[in-house]
């Protein structure tokens, strides 16, 4: 077993960083391109340093691969992605602001509204059919409202 690790070269971890690319490409995730990149840099290491060790080969994959995924993921976090539209895949945020006229009453707090092409649960104070209301937030499948009388 020693013998197969013992016969690693230089352009076996930069095929290693080609597999790992190509998974990257069929399921974008930005988590395989890091090991990709560590795995390209240790094949320079290799390139460089011919008689290195398989076990420090290994610590030095790790190593890099652990450092870019936490700098990766620091930067993500300090830059987060700017998107014109932050409410994409929230579709309750979405109508957010939005007027509409209840077609039923809101009683015990709780009521429906018809929304486009869907049926939205509704939270709010007790209102008549009739009565106009604002979207003011959502919370998860419910959309939060408010008599649009109040706000004037």
């Amino acid at each position: 077993m020693d013998s197969l690790f013992s016969s690693i070269d230089y352009w076996h971890w930069w095929i290693l960083a080609g597999i790992l690319l190509i998974i990257e490409i069929s399921a974008p995730s930005f988590f395989f391109l890091w090991l990709a990149i560590a795995a390209a840099i240790t094949g320079f290491v290799m390139l460089a340093v011919p008689d290195f060790g398989w076990e420090y080969q290994l610590l030095t994959f790790s190593a890099i691969a652990v450092v870019s995924i936490t700098l990766f993921r620091r930067y993500q976090r300090a830059n987060p992605v700017v998107t014109d539209q932050p409410a994409l895949n929230r579709r309750g945020e979405q109508y957010i602001g939005r007027t509409f006229t209840l077609t039923e009453p809101l009683v015990n707090n709780i009521g429906v509204i018809r929304v486009d092409d869907s049926t939205w649960r509704i939270n709010g104070d007790d209102l008549p059919a009739g009565s106009t209301i604002k979207v003011v937030g959502a919370k998860g499948v419910i959309l939060q409202v408010e008599s649009v009388k109040k706000q004037a």
